[in-house]
C-alpha cells in the first residue's frame, strides 16, 4: 500500500501522448488544442466604426462648427470613402471603415439630421471617439491561443476569425468502461432484493463525454474463465481500459489475479486513503488499466483525484492552480490515512473557499453526493483538522 503523493508520481509517469489528429474547426468544442494560433492580420484589420453615427473631422469641430453637410453613407462591408471636405461628414455604420480625412465618429443620439446636414447636440466630444483602431487588439503575427487550451466557444471563434478551418487537436484514447459482479443489472431493469443498479458506469461515460471521449461499455460477471477470455479481447483493441469493482479481498474480486495472467503490469494497488484504498492501476504496452473500487463514493473519488488529472496530462491540457480551501469547523480522523473528505462550498466576501463537512454513511454512500461539491484532502498524519487551516480542494461540481 502506497502514499497518496507516490500513486500520483507514478501516474504521471505513465502519462501517454496519445497523438495529435486534425479536425474541422466545427467539431472543436471542448477539444485540447496542439498547435498555437497566431493572428493573421492585424485586429481589428482597419480603424473600425464602433457606433452608428457621422465621421467628422475633429478639428473642425474644435473650430466651433456645430452644422455638418451629409457626403454620403459608409455602411459596414463598403470600401473605404474619403470625406472630401473636412467642415462635412459621412454617415457611417457600425463596423464600417473609418473614412481618410475623418477621425472622429459622433453616434446618432448625439446628432439631429435635418435637410441634409447633422446638428451636433452632444456638450462633449472626444477626440477620435467611437473608432476602434487598426491592430489595436493585436498585431499579425502575435500569439492568441496557446497550445493545451480546452477550446470554448470564444476560442473557436478567434479561429474562425483568423482562417483556421481546420484545427490540430489530442487525439482521444479508444476507450472502453466495464463493470464488473454478479450483483449489478442495467438502469432500466428493477434490481431483486439482492441486486443493485449499475450506476459507476454511467458516472464515468458522463466524465469521459465532458473530454469528447466517445466510449464503449461492457459486463463482467464474477466469472475467472469469462474474466480471462473477454480482457484478452479488450487489451488487444483500447487504448484505455476503465473497470469498476472487482478490486478488494473479496473472494470473488479476481481482477488483479485475471489482469496479472494476462500480462498488464500492475503499478500500484491500494493508497493510504480514505475512502478509495484498493485503487489500482497498471499497464500493458500502450494500454492503460484503471480499476477502481466499486463502492460509489470510493470510485468518484478516484476518478476525480487521479484519473482526471493524469488524463489532463495525457491529452496535454495545460496546468491550472489548484484551488485551496478553508475549514468551517474542527474534523478528526483518527486513522493514519489522506482523508478526502466531502464538502459543500461556499465563498465569503473576500471569495475565500469555504469547506463544509457533509456527513454520509461511508463510501457506499452515492446520494450523499448530491448534497457536497467538493472533496477536501486532509493529509496524514493528522487526526484534527481545526476550523480556518486551508487544504487542496477537489470541485466535482
Amino acid at each position: 500500500m502506497i502514499k497518496v503523493q507516490e500513486a500520483l508520481k507514478i501516474l504521471s509517469k505513465n502519462a501517454i501522448d496519445f497523438g495529435i489528429e486534425e479536425i474541422p474547426l466545427k467539431n472543436g468544442m471542448g477539444r485540447v488544442l496542439r498547435e498555437k494560433i497566431v493572428a493573421d492580420r492585424d485586429f481589428p484589420p482597419y480603424d473600425r466604426v464602433t457606433m452608428d453615427g457621422i465621421a467628422i473631422d475633429y478639428g473642425s469641430f474644435e473650430n466651433g462648427t456645430l452644422k455638418f453637410p451629409v457626403e454620403g453613407i459608409v455602411a459596414a462591408g463598403a470600401p473605404k470613402m474619403t470625406l472630401s471636405d473636412n467642415r462635412n461628414c459621412l454617415e457611417v455604420m457600425t463596423g464600417a471603415i473609418m473614412p481618410d480625412g475623418a477621425d472622429t465618429v459622433i453616434k446618432y443620439e448625439d446628432i439631429t439630421l435635418d435637410d441634409g446636414e447633422a446638428i451636433i447636440n452632444a456638450e462633449k466630444v472626444r477626440h477620435q471617439q467611437n473608432v476602434h483602431f487598426k491592430g489595436s487588439d493585436r498585431s499579425a503575427g502575435d500569439l492568441i491561443i496557446t497550445d493545451g487550451r480546452v477550446l470554448s466557444s470564444g476560442e473557436i471563434g478567434v479561429c474562425a476569425t483568423v482562417g483556421k478551418s481546420r484545427i490540430k487537436v489530442s487525439r482521444l484514447p479508444k476507450t472502453l468502461i466495464i463493470s464488473t459482479g454478479d450483483e449489478l443489472v442495467d438502469v432500466d431493469q428493477e434490481p431483486l432484493p439482492h441486486q443493485i443498479r449499475r450506476s459507476n458506469v454511467y458516472r464515468l461515460e458522463t466524465t469521459l463525454h465532458h473530454y469528447g471521449i466517445s466510449v464503449d461499455t461492457a459486463h463482467l460477471d464474477d466469472d475467472y474463465d469469462q474474466i480471462i477470455e473477454k480482457l484478452k479481447l479488450y487489451l488487444e483493441k483500447y487504448d484505455l481500459i476503465l473497470l469498476s469493482g472487482g478490486v478488494s479481498k473479496g473472494k470473488f474480486d479476481y481482477l488483479p489475479q485475471a489482469l496479472e495472467e494476462l500480462g498488464v503490469k500492475q503499478l500500484f494497488h491500494k493508497i493510504q486513503q480514505r475512502p478509495g484504498k484498493p485503487f489500482w492501476f497498471g499497464r500493458k504496452d500502450d494500454t492503460l488499466v484503471f480499476a477502481m473500487p466499486g463502492n460509489p463514493v470510493s470510485s468518484f473519488l478516484c476518478t476525480h483525484r487521479y484519473f482526471k488529472p493524469w488524463l489532463d496530462q495525457c491529452l496535454k491540457i495545460e496546468e491550472v492552480t489548484q484551488p485551496i480551501a478553508e475549514l468551517v469547523e474542527d474534523v478528526s480522523f483518527r486513522p493514519d490515512l489522506t482523508y478526502f473528505l466531502e464538502v459543500k462550498i461556499s465563498y465569503d466576501a473576500s471569495a475565500r473557499i469555504l469547506a463544509s463537512p457533509v456527513k454520509g454513511n461511508g463510501s457506499g454512500d452515492l446520494a450523499n453526493l448530491v448534497d457536497g461539491d467538493a472533496f477536501i484532502e486532509l493529509p496524514q498524519g493528522k487526526d484534527t483538522f481545526k476550523k480556518g487551516e486551508r487544504y487542496p480542494v477537489y470541485i466535482y461540481r
